[in-house]
């Protein structure tokens, strides 16, 4: 028996084409949830979406670049109008940066990490907020990171894309709560995932934080995350509001 209220439901998961985003949306269906696919990567949504039909559960995909307020409408739109609502949203896409100490970051990469990492998660959940809070009832998941917790951990843009993710989750939670709305993030460690990182080996910021990155442990697989995502999207975490869960073995221990 199910146990997760996640049957039937409809959940929208970005970065749903691969990695922690393919995992969670592959474990939503497993609980029996309809599944919107967001990934700028067409052929990897439709791929996701497959998968998940052939296990007999239903999906459908959105593409496109989740920073354009109009893909954001779009992903709203499809969910609403195919699964008949939106009791989920997983707020998961996301870049790396490079790497790069502040005083080497360009203007174009920060532009770029903050818009996709932090502000497509704010319009997103702008546009999911008016649906759930006419049913007083929904679950807002972020992946936020090791590098929300510390300063050792990635380069500065990306750092400060994902403390911002942290303060936009306490926000939500703290604003909605009395509206039945739950607002949640992960923070996951070293994850294999297809993620990859441009970095100048010989530069300041590569150098400084490779003195910190013994303590990151063992790797998590991506089902790993999973996991916790759709844990505080169920049930089973029902008075949990506000929280940063690190999934990263221990490093924010460190």
């Amino acid at each position: 028996m199910d146990n997760t209220g996640l049957d039937g439901s409809s959940v929208i998961v970005t970065g749903g084409g691969s990695g922690i985003g393919r995992a969670a949306a592959l474990r939503f269906a497993a609980a029996g949830a309809n599944v919107v696919v967001a990934d700028i990567n067409a052929d990897a949504a439709k791929t996701v979406a497959a998968e998940i039909e052939a296990s007999e559960g239903r999906a459908a995909i959105t593409v496109g670049d989740l920073s354009d307020q109009a893909v954001v409408d779009e992903v709203v739109t499809t969910a609403v109008t195919v699964f008949g609502g939106l009791d989920v949203l997983v707020n998961n896409a996301g870049i790396m940066d490079t790497m790069s100490a502040a005083g080497d970051v360009s203007d174009a990469e920060w532009d770029r990490l903050i818009r996709v990492n932090l502000t497509a998660p704010f319009l997103l959940t702008r546009a999911a907020l008016p649906h759930m809070l006419a049913k007083r009832k929904g679950a807002i998941v972020y992946t936020a990171s090791e590098a929300a917790l510390r300063g050792s951990a990635a380069g500065a843009a990306y750092t400060a894309s994902k403390h911002g993710v942290v303060g936009l989750t306490r926000s939500v939670a703290v604003m909605y709560r009395d509206s039945g709305i739950r607002a949640n993030a992960i923070a996951p460690g070293a994850t294999m995932t297809g993620i990859t990182i441009d970095a100048d080996p010989a530069a300041l910021g590569p150098q400084v934080l490779g003195r910190y990155r013994q303590n990151v442990g063992r790797l998590a697989a991506a089902d790993d995350q999973a996991a916790a995502i759709v844990f505080l999207a169920s049930d089973a975490a029902a008075n949990i509001n506000g929280a940063v869960l690190p999934v990263d073995g221990g490093w924010a221990a460190v």
